[in-house]
C-alpha cells in the first residue's frame, strides 16, 4: 500500500466507498465563508451527489480512509478474507485531498468512512483527526459526514460530533438473526448503545446552544443509519418495523436502505443474485409515508402481501389505497390535510396547494389538475366540484390503469 501514489489510492478508496448509501447532506447548518473567512461552504454545486429536501444538489468527496479491515463480515467487499486491492490514506492525505478538491470547485464537503485497522479506537482516532484538522487547522466550513465505529470508545464517538455535521452509525442488517449469521463479530446491542449515546450528545449540544450563544454546534444534521436489504431473509415488514423503531428510539434524521450487491469471491451463505432495485425504492417510499405522510408503521405494512413483501409493480401508498378503498373517494374541498395526504398521486406540496386554494373557491377537477403532476392517478380517489367517480372498477383493473407509463423512478408526485 505504501507504494501507491495518491491518485491510485483515491481510485481504490473512492470505488470502495460506493457501497455506502448514507451520504446525504440534508439538514446541515449553513456555514458561510463570505468575507474571506474560512474555506468551503455547504451551498452550491460540484463528485458524489446527494440531494437536500429543498432540491439542492450537494457534492461530496466520498472515500474510505482504508479498505483494509480486521473484521470478516460476509456481505462486505472489504472484509478481511476478500481478495481486493488494498489501500490506505493517512489523515493528512485526506485533509489535503478535501481542500484540493474544494479549491477546484469539485466538492462542498466530505463523507468519510473506513474499514477497521489495528483496532476500532485507532481507526476512530484517525477519522476524528481528519475532521479536527479540517475544522481547526484549515477553518473548513464545508459539510462533513463521518461514519463512526460503534465499538470504539464512546468519548471518541462523541468527539466526532464536535467536528461533523452528521454522524452515521450503521445497524448493518435489519434483524438480529441476520447480524449474527453474516457479521458475527458485530454486536447489535453495542451498535444501538452507540446510537443512544449519540442521541444524548446531540440533545445536550442543542440544549447548550439554546442557553449559550457561544456554544459550538454539535452534529447539527443529526445522525443516520443504513440497512443492507436482501443479504438475509428479512422481509419488508421486518425492515419497516426496524426502521420505525430506530426513528422512535434514536431520533434519526434518516434510515438508508442499500440493496445487497453480490461481490467477487462471495461467501456461500450469501444470495447469488442481488434483490430487485425496485425493492430498495419501495422501502424508501414506505419510509417517506412514515416520515411525511402520517402513516403508522402498522399501516405501511398493510400494503405488503402475505409474504411480508411490498408489491414491486405499484408504490405502497397506492397499494394501501387499493386495499382500503372504503376510505375513498375523498372530497378535496372538505377533507382534512391528514386524509388528503393518503390520496395516491398527491404529494405534500400538492396537498398544501389544495388547502391554500380551497380557502378562496371550491375546487374542480381542472383546478386539481393544475395543482398536481398527474390528475389521472388522483381522479379515481377524489370528489371535486362537478366531479365524482361514477364507477370503482375492480382492483386489478384500477391497478393496471394507474401504473406509471414511464420507467423513471420517482417517489411521489410533487
Amino acid at each position: 500500500m505504501s507504494r501507491l501514489d495518491t491518485r491510485e489510492k483515491l481510485a481504490i478508496l473512492a470505488d470502495a466507498a460506493k457501497y455506502d448509501a448514507s451520504c446525504a447532506s440534508s439538514g446541515t447548518a449553513k456555514r458561510d465563508s463570505a468575507g474571506g473567512k474560512g474555506i468551503g461552504s455547504t451551498e452550491g454545486m460540484g463528485i458524489c451527489h446527494a440531494y437536500a429536501p429543498d432540491g439542492r444538489c450537494i457534492s461530496l468527496l466520498k472515500i474510505l480512509l482504508t479498505n483494509s479491515c480486521i473484521f470478516d463480515c460476509h456481505y462486505c467487499i472489504n472484509r478481511k478474507s476478500s481478495n481486493v486491492r488494498r489501500a490506505r490514506f493517512t489523515a493528512e492525505e485526506v485533509v489535503q485531498l478535501t481542500l484540493s478538491f474544494y479549491k477546484r470547485n469539485y466538492i462542498e464537503g466530505l463523507f468519510l468512512s473506513s474499514g477497521i485497522i489495528r483496532s476500532s479506537n485507532y481507526t476512530m482516532e484517525q477519522i476524528v483527526e481528519v475532521a479536527r484538522s479540517l475544522r481547526e487547522d484549515h477553518d473548513f466550513r464545508g459539510y462533513i459526514h463521518l461514519k463512526t465505529i460503534p465499538d470504539a470508545d464512546p468519548e471518541l464517538i462523541r468527539t466526532a460530533g464536535l467536528y461533523a455535521d452528521r454522524i452515521s452509525i450503521n445497524v448493518e442488517l435489519p434483524t438480529t438473526r441476520g447480524l449474527k449469521r453474516l457479521a458475527p463479530e458485530k454486536d447489535g446491542d453495542q451498535i444501538e448503545g452507540a446510537m443512544k449515546g449519540m442521541k444524548s450528545a446531540i440533545a445536550e449540544g442543542q440544549d447548550a446552544k439554546k442557553r449559550f450563544k457561544s456554544a459550538p454546534s454539535y452534529a447539527p444534521a443529526g445522525q443516520s443509519t443504513q440497512m443492507i436489504v436482501g443479504a438475509d431473509s428479512a422481509t419488508d415488514t421486518e425492515i419497516v418495523g426496524k426502521a420505525s423503531r430506530l426513528y422512535d428510539l434514536f431520533s434519526l434524521r434518516r434510515v438508508y436502505y442499500s440493496a445487497f450487491s453480490p461481490i467477487p469471491d462471495s461467501s456461500a451463505v450469501l444470495p447469488l443474485q442481488r434483490p430487485p432495485l425496485m425493492r430498495e425504492h419501495r422501502l424508501y417510499q414506505s419510509d417517506w409515508l412514515m416520515r411525511f405522510y402520517g402513516f403508522k408503521p402498522t399501516e405501511v405494512v398493510q400494503a405488503a402481501g402475505p409474504d411480508g413483501m411490498l408489491p414491486l409493480d405499484i408504490d405502497p401508498k397506492l397499494a394501501w389505497a387499493l386495499k382500503f378503498r372504503e376510505h375513498f373517494p375523498l372530497d378535496v374541498n372538505r377533507a382534512p390535510r391528514e386524509l388528503l395526504l393518503r390520496i395516491p398521486g398527491l404529494g405534500v406540496k400538492a396537498v398544501d396547494r389544495i388547502l391554500s386554494s380551497r380557502r378562496w373557491r371550491r375546487l374542480s377537477l381542472d383546478d386539481v389538475a393544475r395543482l398536481t403532476v398527474s390528475v389521472a392517478k388522483v381522479r379515481p380517489f377524489i370528489v371535486a366540484e362537478g366531479w365524482r367517480p361514477t364507477l370503482l372498477t375492480d382492483q386489478a383493473d384500477l391497478k393496471q390503469r394507474m401504473k406509471p407509463r414511464s420507467e423513471q423512478l420517482e417517489l411521489f408526485a410533487a
